[in-house]
Parts: structure tokens; C-alpha cells; sequence
């Protein structure tokens, strides 16, 4: 799985972090990656590491990485942070589009469809999460779909920003799991 998100320096990795986790305590196998529309290589500013560590999370070994299109090939599945950065992947690769969502967008529609069953693959799944979706998915930008960047933000806005972080990769690691 492959998380995208501006920079690879905020959103991506600490949702990453949080839905590796999550799938962890499941037992759910998975690899769980990020990356980034900027440059690599550039470390977490301290805003985000102290946010971070109040979810528990050391994200101080962290470096940006650049998303290119060896990456999205390479992924099973492709979230991003907001239909911007999915437009990305799929621009990268275009075979990407049916196993690119948001993550808010993908885990709404895992939840209208149902969790991913014990012995179904994840292929198969994501089959029954794109049924219907409209081709025009990741254009524009929603709310309902995009989780804002609080980079250069207060710290309330990262704790904010963050909450919702850990919340949906919950909801998401549920599905992913088939947990009822």
C-alpha cells in the first residue's frame, strides 16, 4: 500500500505509520509506504514529530521520498491524502485507476459496501469498492474526500488533523481485516 500525500513529510507518513499499525494489530499482512509530489530526502520538521508522538508514533527516521511511477506500479493499492495526489499516481500510471482512491474516499465506500471478507482478496474488493464510482472521482477537491495539510499550522490543527488520521485508518485497517 502506498500513501501519497504533498511533500511526504506530514499527512502520508504519519497516516502510514498509523495504518501499518493498525493492520499489525490485526494480523493483516501488509506492507504500508509513502511518498510524496516534492523533493526526497528532507526530514520531518519538528511541528509534525511532536504531533506525531502524541498518537504514539516516532516519525524522527523519516526522509521524503518523490512518488514516481515504479512506486505506483508496485503498490496493490494507492491512497492519497487528497484527489490531487491520487490524479498524481494515476498520471504516473495510468493502469493505477482502480486501485487509487482517496483514503476518507475508500473507506467511505468500504463502508457502504462492507468489510473486505476473510478469505477475499484484496483485488477482489477493491473490485466491489469501485462498482459504480464515477469516472470524475479525483477531480476537483472535497472535503468530503481530501484531509487538509496543516503544515505551518498551530498545533492544534496538526492534533486536529491527526485525530482524523487515526480514525480513518481505524475504520480502514477494520475493513481491511474483515473485522464485523
Amino acid at each position: 500500500m502506498l500513501l501519497l500525500c504533498s511533500a511526504n513529510l506530514c499527512r502520508s507518513p504519519t497516516a502510514a505509520a498509523l495504518l501499518d499499525r493498525r493492520l499489525a494489530q490485526r494480523h493483516v499482512g501488509a506492507t504500508v509506504t509513502s511518498a510524496g509530489m516534492g523533493p526526497g530526502g528532507i526530514a520531518v520538521p519538528e511541528s509534525v514529530l511532536a504531533a506525531a508522538r502524541e498518537l504514539g508514533l516516532d516519525l524522527s527516521a523519516h526522509r521524503s521520498r518523490t512518488v514516481d511511477a515504479s512506486l505506483v506500479a508496485q503498490a496493490d493499492l494507492v491512497l492519497g491524502l487528497t484527489r490531487e495526489h491520487g490524479r498524481c499516481a494515476v498520471g504516473l500510471d495510468g493502469t493505477a485507476w482502480r486501485r487509487t482512491f482517496t483514503l476518507k474516499e475508500l473507506t467511505r465506500r468500504g463502508l457502504d459496501v462492507g468489510a473486505r471478507g476473510r478469505h477475499e482478496s484484496l483485488g477482489a474488493w477493491l473490485d466491489e469498492i469501485d462498482y459504480g464510482r464515477p469516472a470524475n472521482a479525483l477531480l476537483g477537491a472535497a472535503r468530503v474526500d481530501d484531509v487538509a495539510d496543516p503544515i505551518g499550522q498551530s498545533p492544534r490543527v496538526y492534533k486536529r488533523t491527526f485525530r482524523e488520521l487515526d480514525r480513518v485508518t481505524d475504520q480502514l485497517a477494520q475493513l481491511l481485516a474483515g473485522d464485523e
